[in-house]
C-alpha cells in the first residue's frame, strides 16, 4: 500500500496523470500516401493502421533495440479491433499528419494488438491502474526504451493528446533521472500486482466459509434486472457457471432465482441480438436495452455454455432458443471453411455505431407486412426500444406466452410469426454494410468456441455440434500444435504466430476434456496429459505453485506476471486448476489433483475479499466440499446413455468410458460383453453397477 501511496505521490509531482500476401501488400501501399511497418503484419487491428502517418512499429526485439540505440521512449497504444473508442482516435488523432509528426518526432511507436499479445496489455494496463487512471481501450502508454512505464491513459481528444506527449517529452529530456526513478518504482509496484505467495495452511474448504463468500456477494446482485447492480453491464458468463452450480448444490433458491433472472433479462435484451442471434460485448445502461455493439467469440462461447447447462437444471425453452440462435450465428458469420473461428465482429458500420442491427420505425412498417402491432409489441417499436435517431433496438419484455394470449395465439403460430420476421429482416439486413470483421484466429478463444459446442452437445444431442467442435479441434492440433509439444497463440491466413500463452493451454485442455465425455475417444486424454506436462515444464513456478501467463522461452518483459483474477474469461490459474483436477480424477493422478488444490488454497485468502473476481476456483472448491462422481459408461450403448444421464444437471460429475475395454485405471474390469453397464463411483469407490440411466440419475442426485 505504501508503494501505490507513493507512486501515486510521484505521479502527481511530476503532473503526468491524465483524466494476402506480398503482391496484395505491393497494391495497398501504391495506393496510400503512407505505409509503415505494421503492413507486413497479420493482426486485422494492426493492418487497420499500416497507412497512418504515425510510423508505428510492431513489439519485437528490433524494435525495442532500435529504441535503446535512438534513446527514444516508447509510446505504446494497445487496442483491439472491435473497440470503438480506438477507432475514434485513430481517425482524430493517429490520421492527423501534425499530430503524427509530434509522435515520431519523440517517440519510437509501437501498436500493439491486445487479443494478440494478451502480456503486454497486463503489463501496461496495470501500469495505469497503479497511476489512479480508470483502465481501458485504447490504452496508451508512455515507457523508457527498455519497456519500463511512467504514464499512460485511454482514451485522449486531439488537443489533450499533443499537449501531453509533447509535456512527457520535454520532461524527460530535461528531467531524466527523476522519470527513471520512478519509472523503477512503478516497475516495482508492477511485477506485486497478483503476486501469489505459497499458502502452507492445511489446504480446506469448508462449506459455511463459501457460503459466507457468496452471501457477501450476493449484496450486489441486482435482482430485478439481473447481473450486477448499476451500469454498465457484462455477462460474467464464468461468474453465473459458478452460481449455477453453487445453486443447485447447496439448494440455494435465492441464488438459482438470481441466476434465471440474469439470464431471462439478458436473453430479452438489446445485448442479444433478437434477429441473428448472439451477444453484444454489454449494455451501457442498467437494463440490458443499449449494447456496445461488438460481438466477440470469447463472449458467445462461454455463454453458449452457460444456457446450455442452465436448461439442463431449469428446461427453459428461452436457454435452447439462446443456444440454438447463437450457434447459428457463430457458424455464420465467425466460421472459416477450416472450421477455425474467428475473433469478432466491430460494434461500428460505415463510421456508425450499431447501424447493422437497429431499425426505424419506417423500415419496419416496410418490411414487415403482416402483424406489424404484433411485431411491434413483441419487440418494442415504442418508447422502451427506443434508442438513438429515431432508431429503435429490438428487445422483448413479454414472455411467449403472455404476447399469444394478448392475440389470441398458439405458441405454435407465435413461433411461425417469429420465424417470418426474422426471415424477413435478416434478408434486408444481409444488403447492408457489415461490421468489420477481426478474421484472426486465437487459440484460446477457439478452445471456449469448442467447449461451446460439446456443452450444447451434451445438453440437446444435436450431432452437427459436436461434428463441429471436433472439426475445429482437429484443425487446432494440426496447425497450432507445435512439434516440440507446444502452442501457437495465433493464427491466420495459412500462418501461425506468437508463442502460446498460458491462457492457450489451459483452455485447449479443458476442451479437449470436454471432447473426451462426449466422444470417449482417448486421443482427445492423451493430448491434453502432453500439453498438461508441457505447462508444468514451460510455464510451472516452483516456489509459488502457481503458473506464469508466460513461457520460460518467451522474451521478458518488464515483469513475468501470474494470471489469478477472474474476469470476462476465467484466468488461466483457475481454467488450469480445474483441469489438472479433472484430468487427475480420469487419469488416477494424485499429483496433478494436488496441484490444483494448492493453486486454489493459494488464492483462498483473496477469494474472501472478493469472490466474484475468483469465481472459478470456487468451481473447484464446491468439487471438494460436495460429493464429486466418477461416471463411467462402458459398451456398445456407451455415448448414448452418457446424454441420457446428462439430462439430469449435476455440475460435479466427469463421464469417462469406452465402447468395448480399454486401458484407463478407472474402466478396468468394467467391459461386459453384450451389455453397457453404468459404474457412479466417488473415490474409486462405486456402487453397484446399472444398465438404466434412471438408476444412475438416482445414484447422483
Amino acid at each position: 500500500m505504501r508503494l501505490i501511496k507513493l507512486i501515486i505521490l510521484i505521479v502527481l509531482l511530476f503532473n503526468l496523470s491524465c483524466n494476402s500476401q506480398n503482391d496484395l501488400k505491393s497494391n495497398m501501399i501504391d495506393k496510400h500516401k503512407f505505409t509503415n511497418s505494421l503492413i507486413n503484419e497479420t493482426s486485422p487491428y494492426l493492418l487497420q493502421h499500416a497507412h497512418n502517418p504515425v510510423n508505428w512499429y510492431p513489439w519485437n526485439d528490433q524494435t525495442l533495440e532500435k529504441a535503446k540505440k535512438e534513446n527514444k521512449l516508447l509510446l505504446i497504444s494497445v487496442g483491439y479491433s472491435a473497440c470503438h473508442w480506438c477507432h475514434v482516435m485513430e481517425h482524430e488523432s493517429f490520421e492527423d499528419e501534425q499530430v503524427a509528426k509530434v509522435m515520431n518526432d519523440n517517440f519510437i511507436c509501437i501498436k500493439i494488438d491486445r487479443e494478440e499479445r494478451p502480456d503486454i496489455d497486463q503489463i501496461y494496463m496495470t501500469a495505469v491502474h497503479l497511476m489512479n487512471q480508470r483502465g481501458g481501450w485504447p490504452l496508451n502508454c508512455i515507457a523508457l526504451p527498455d519497456g519500463r512505464p511512467f504514464w499512460g491513459g485511454t482514451y485522449f481528444r486531439k488537443n489533450d493528446w499533443v499537449k501531453k506527449i509533447k509535456e512527457i517529452a520535454n520532461i524527460y529530456a530535461n528531467e531524466p533521472d527523476r522519470v527513471i526513478e520512478f519509472s523503477n518504482r512503478l516497475t516495482e509496484g508492477i511485477q506485486q500486482v497478483e503476486s501469489i505467495s505459497l499458502n502452507k495452511e492445511k489446504v480446506a474448504f469448508p462449506f459455511n466459509e463459501l457460503n459466507k463468500m457468496v452471501e457477501n456477494w450476493s449484496n450486489s446482485f441486482d435482482n430485478i434486472e439481473g447481473g450486477s447492480k448499476g451500469s454498465p453491464k457484462f455477462p460474467m458468463p464464468n461468474a453465473y457457471m459458478f452460481l449455477l452450480d453453487f445453486g443447485h448444490l447447496s439448494k440455494n433458491n435465492d441464488v438459482l432465482e438470481h441466476v434465471q433472472i440474469t439470464l431471462d433479462k439478458m436473453a430479452f435484451g438489446g445485448i442479444y441480438d433478437q434477429m441473428g442471434g448472439g451477444f453484444s460485448r454489454y449494455s451501457v445502461d442498467k437494463n440490458w436495452k443499449a449494447p456496445h455493439f461488438e460481438k466477440m467469440l470469447y463472449d458467445n462461447a462461454q455463454l453458449v455454455s452457460l444456457y446450455s447447462n442452465a436448461f439442463i437444471k431449469f428446461k427453459k425453452p428461452l436457454y435452447k432458443d439462446v443456444v440454438f440462435e447463437t450457434l447459428d450465428f457463430v457458424e455464420r458469420e465467425l466460421m472459416s471453411k477450416e472450421g477455425v473461428f474467428y475473433s469478432a465482429l466491430d460494434a461500428d458500420s460505415e463510421g456508425e455505431e450499431g447501424k447493422f442491427y437497429v431499425w426505424s420505425k419506417q423500415e419496419i412498417e416496410e418490411y414487415i407486412k403482416d402483424d406489424q402491432e404484433i411485431f411491434m409489441d413483441y419487440y418494442n417499436i415504442n418508447n422502451i426500444g427506443l434508442w438513438e435517431h429515431g432508431n429503435y433496438i429490438l428487445l422483448r419484455k413479454k414472455t411467449k406466452d403472455k404476447i399469444a394470449r394478448k392475440y389470441n395465439l398458439s405458441i405454435n403460430d407465435l413461433d411461425n410469426k417469429i420465424n417470418s420476421w426474422k426471415v424477413s429482416l435478416n434478408t434486408i439486413r444481409d444488403q447492408r454494410i457489415r461490421p468489420g470483421l477481426d478474421d484472426k484466429s486465437l487459440t484460446s478463444w477457439n478452445s471456449l468456441m469448442i467447449s461451446g459446442f460439446v456443452d450444447a452437445y451434451m445438453a440437446f444431442g444435436k450431432k452437427e455440434h459436436l461434428s463441429l467442435a471436433v472439426k475445429s479441434a482437429d484443425f487446432l492440433l494440426s496447425k497450432q500444435l507445435k512439434k516440440d509439444g507446444g502452442l501457437w497463440h495465433s493464427y491466420k491466413n495459412g500462418r501461425s504466430t506468437i508463442n502460446g500463452f498460458l491462457e492457450d493451454y489451459a483452455l485447449t485442455i479443458e476442451s479437449l476434456i470436454k471432447l473426451y465425455e462426449a466422444t470417449l475417444d482417448e486421443k482427445w486424454l492423451i493430448t491434453s496429459k502432453q500439453l498438461v506436462e508441457y505447462s508444468i515444464e514451460n510455464f510451472y513456478d516452483q516456489e509459488s505453485k502457481m503458473f506464469y501467463f508466460t513461457s520460460k522461452n518467451d522474451t521478458r518483459l518488464v515483469a513475468r506476471k501470474l494470471e489469478v483474477n477472474d474476469n470476462v474469461i476465467p484466468a488461466s490459474n483457475s481454467v488450469l486448476a480445474n483441469t489438472l483436477y479433472d484430468l487427475g480424477v480420469l487419469l488416477d493422478n494424485a499429483k496433478y489433483m494436488k496441484m490444483a488444490l494448492t493453486i486454489v488454497n493459494n488464492i483462498r485468502p483473496e477469494i474472501k475479499k472478493y469472490t466474484s473476481g475468483y469465481a472459478n476456483y470456487g468451481r473447484l472448491m464446491l468439487k471438494e466440499i460436495y460429493p464429486f462422481y466418477e461416471v463411467a459408461v462402458v459398451g456398445s450403448e456407451a455415448k448414448d446413455k452418457i446424454l441420457g444421464i446428462n439430462n439430469i444437471y449435476n455440475p460435479n460429475k466427469l463421464f469417462l468410458g469406452s465402447l468395448a475395454e480399454s486401458p484407463l485405471e478407472l474402466l478396468k474390469d468394467k467391459y461386459v460383453k453384450g451389455k453397457t453397464m453404468i459404474y457412479v463411483c466417488e473415490d474409486n469407490a462405486c456402487q453397484l453397477p446399472t444398465q438404466k440411466i434412471s438408476q444412475a440419475q438416482k445414484m447422483l442426485k
